[in-house]
């Protein structure tokens, strides 16, 4: 009985270790839940003679980095913004700072929008407010700033980068760089205005 047993997982074994060490890349990949394996496939972007219309390869990318961002995405989304956000989740928070070892909200807008537009932005959200074209909370797109304050009258303290179904990302101090909802009690109370950068896109 015992040997029985002990050859059954003998083959098992053998069959998983078959398994991974020829496996399609793709399923590897997914298994893993590997971004770096994944990112190999989906990150040639670019369109060919397809001009400016949006190819396979970009459906690909817009589904795999709003899956991780938690959002729907159509496949015509920006995805070189949706990559780069992808990119910084989990982030510790870190005031003044703008690395991936650490990072507040300005900080981290700014260098998504270097990263994904190459725009420079002021590593400050209330100048960002006053640099941005304002847009009605029912009209935002992906790639505007959202931005926050406690009361009339107060001034600007956070700022986030709206992504989709009324969420977007940002860096908050309990907790790094993560995707919220405006619809979450705090940033609904908070909620002050949206704007949209100029030439991002």
């Amino acid at each position: 009985m015992k040997n029985t047993f002990l050859c059954c997982l003998a083959a098992v074994s053998l069959a998983l270790s078959f398994f991974f060490d020829y496996a399609p890349e793709s399923q590897v990949a997914s298994a893993a839940g590997s971004p770096a394996l994944a990112e190999a496939s989906l990150l040639d972007l670019t369109s060919g003679d397809e001009g400016d219309r949006p190819t396979f390869r970009d459906s690909l990318a817009v589904g795999y980095y709003a899956q991780t961002l938690g959002i729907k995405a159509d496949y015509d989304e920006d995805a070189s913004l949706l990559r780069t956000v992808s990119e910084w989740m989990g982030t510790p928070y870190r005031f003044g700072s703008n690395t991936k070892k650490g990072t507040d909200c300005s900080g981290f807008v700014t260098r998504v929008f270097k990263e994904a537009y190459g725009i420079n932005l002021v590593h400050s959200s209330r100048s960002m407010f006053n640099n941005v074209k304002r847009v009605a909370k029912d009209e935002m797109q992906t790639g505007d700033l959202v931005f926050f304050r406690r009361g009339p009258g107060q001034p600007i303290y956070h700022v986030g980068i709206y992504l989709k179904d009324g969420k977007f990302a940002h860096a908050a101090t309990n907790g790094g760089v993560m995707v919220s909802s405006l619809s979450q009690a705090y940033y609904q109370r908070n909620f002050y205005a949206a704007g949209r950068v100029p030439n991002a896109e």
